[in-house]
């Protein structure tokens, strides 16, 4: 049986993605109070400008005083879709005080200090759910919090960032530069106007500390991950990793430990076999790879971001929100029993590509594989080759085994100082193997 007085619901935030869950929210009303089992009502809409006009929103309910909406008291849900740490920090723990949960799709907030929101919402016995703040419309935060619950999770590896993989996709498939592939990205809109966010793996970064954190019940902040951009990949890159049967992706890789002692979490850009399946996603999807002990290899897959796929998500999670607070209950709250310390980077073991500009003239091989054997590194495979237009010096490409990264790291800066190589011209982990 419907109950007939509706839940009521303030969004704060009405750009991209939160005209969109309005639309929605009202051109679907009948369909969510039947899956709720209750109304719900659209009773505020915080905005900076007011004057702007929002199609389908009543004017009346628009209002800049977003603390006096989440105040109210008589709110069910807020959804939070403004972005940003403050005020979006104060107002969602705001809103947990005056009895509303909180549906948000705050990816910077979450990984900067999850922590705080996640205690307020215990305090105060409200939910907190998030699954747009990760890969848009992908059911991804829901499955890692309850579907795999019992399960213990090892790695998660990910593309997450639809702009990214957008720009290596064109790299890799026309033989674009990073330059051109980011110009044609903001002409078709994938890219910001200020695309740093995305390119130097921020706003990758930041999702990486939340799967890290659910997949493996600790805490790990934007801060704990070690992040790399792409704008350094070049056209070379990509052509090396073909001919190594890979391809390029901006991944980020969340890690559990061989002895299960400590997690590690990164983001940069790798070489990945074609044979993997994250090697075949295109354009500006994201996918994420997670393997888990029972389950084994399971890759959840769609569109990213943008605010139809974003407002899916808030809206699964609205619908969620508003059947426990009929329940009179709660859903999965943190759960970071673990506590397992966050490991740097050094500590990780991965693969190296190399390439090397270096003199062309006998017994440099020979110098260069006595530096990685110093420093306890196994290579894999060397491919040297002369410069086409002479001028004495050779491209070197050494590919190496699995070793500590600090390992690797320090090889190359010891490569560095030798007086036959010219010049580091990239490096590249290698991954997914």
């Amino acid at each position: 049986m419907m109950r007939t007085r509706p839940l009521k619901v303030a969004l704060l935030g009405c750009g991209v993605v939160g005209s969109e869950v309005a639309r929605i929210m009202t051109t679907h009303a009948d369909d969510l109070a039947a899956r709720i089992g209750a109304p719900v009502e659209l009773a505020g809409v915080a905005v900076r400008r007011p004057s702007k006009v929002r199609e389908g929103i009543d004017p009346a309910l628009i209002t800049t005083d977003a603390t006096a909406l989440v105040k109210r008291g008589d709110i069910d849900v807020v959804i939070e879709v403004i972005g940003g740490i403050e005020p979006a920090r104060t107002l969602i723990t705001t809103a947990f005080e005056h009895g509303a949960s909180v549906v948000s799709a705050n990816k910077a907030l979450l990984a900067e200090d999850g922590t705080t929101l996640y205690a307020a919402a215990e305090q105060h016995g409200r939910d907190l759910y998030f699954e747009a703040a990760v890969a848009g419309a992908i059911p991804l935060i829901r499955p890692l919090r309850e579907s795999l619950a019992g399960d213990k999770v090892n790695r998660v590896l990910g593309i997450v960032n639809g702009t990214t993989n957008f720009i290596l996709d064109r790299m890799d498939n026309s033989g674009a530069g990073y330059s051109e592939a980011l110009d044609e990205a903001t002409a078709l809109g994938y890219a910001e106007a200020d695309p740093t966010a995305d390119v130097e793996g921020f706003d990758a970064a930041a999702k990486a500390a939340i799967l890290a954190g659910i997949a493996f019940h600790t805490r790990v902040r934007l801060d704990d991950v070690y992040r790399e951009g792409l704008t350094e990949v070049t056209a070379a890159d990509m052509a090396s990793a073909r001919r190594m049967g890979c391809t390029v992706k901006l991944l980020a890789i969340c890690e559990r430990a061989a002895d299960g002692k400590s997690v590690t979490a990164r983001v940069h850009p790798a070489m990945i076999p074609l044979s993997h399946p994250l090697a075949s996603v295109r354009e500006a999807y994201n996918a994420v790879f997670v393997e888990a002990e029972a389950a084994g290899q399971l890759m959840f897959y769609g569109p990213g971001a943008g605010g139809s796929p974003t407002a899916s998500a808030v809206l699964g999670d609205l619908v969620a929100v508003c059947r426990n607070k009929l329940a009179g209950s709660t859903g999965p709250g943190e759960s970071a029993y673990s506590r397992l310390p966050v490991s740097p980077m050094g500590d990780v073991v991965t693969r190296y590509h190399i390439s090397l500009d270096v003199a062309d003239k006998p017994g440099v091989l020979a110098q260069v594989a006595t530096v990685f054997a110093e420093h306890g590194v196994s290579i894999d495979t060397v491919r040297q080759q002369s410069r086409p237009d002479g001028g004495g010096e050779a491209s070197l490409v050494v590919v190496t085994h699995r070793a500590p990264d600090a390992a690797l790291s320090g090889t190359v800066e010891a490569l560095r100082e030798l007086d036959t190589v010219r010049g580091v011209a990239s490096i590249m982990r290698v991954e997914g193997e």
